[in-house]
């Protein structure tokens, strides 16, 4: 049987369905909008819109436009970077370009790849930051950021042991 290939529509895969970079940014929309406990409707009012598009946009059905992406950032209290965090390299080359031109080499920008590993640019960081600063009980916050520190202390350590061992398995 032969397979049908056929040039992506306005944005979609060449089999028709939303683009997984649209439902990335749409699953990102809802993400943040259950943060903040809104309903569809709500966010949908704050952005002259009706829930049944604000619903279309969350599942990557319509398209976010450049320009109702930065209402979304400005109404959601985020950066528009945010809606991008977190996105699989897979997802990441789905672009609709990728499917015009199959054959071209696909290479995230450097910029992305240090913003990616930089924690302080992130969404939670800033989240976990705002949470703590929230805990009224200033005893059971110290106690939050102490159980953290351990945390990180133990992982830093486990690591550290697993590369010790790697090291000394590699001289042997």
């Amino acid at each position: 049987m032969k397979s049908i290939s056929r040039k992506a529509s306005r944005g979609r895969t060449p089999l028709g369905e939303p683009n997984p970079i649209d439902i990335h940014v749409g699953n990102r929309i809802r993400m943040r909008r259950n943060l903040l406990g809104w309903s569809q409707e709500k966010l949908g009012d704050l952005l002259g819109l009706t829930f049944q598009q604000i619903q279309k946009y969350e599942k990557g059905l319509n398209r976010v436009s450049a320009s109702r992406l930065w209402d979304f950032s400005v109404v959601l209290d985020i950066p528009v970077s945010f809606f991008y965090e977190d996105m699989d390299q897979t997802v990441a080359k789905q672009s609709p370009r990728m499917f015009s031109n199959p054959e071209a080499d696909f290479t995230l920008n450097e910029d992305m790849e240090v913003f990616n590993a930089d924690p302080m640019q992130k969404q939670e960081t800033l989240e976990l930051v705002r949470a703590y600063y929230k805990i009224a009980n200033r005893q059971a916050a110290k106690c939050v950021y102490e159980l953290i520190l351990a945390l990180a202390r133990s992982s830093y350590l486990n690591s550290k042991e697993d590369a010790d061992k790697d090291e000394t398995s590699d001289k042997k």
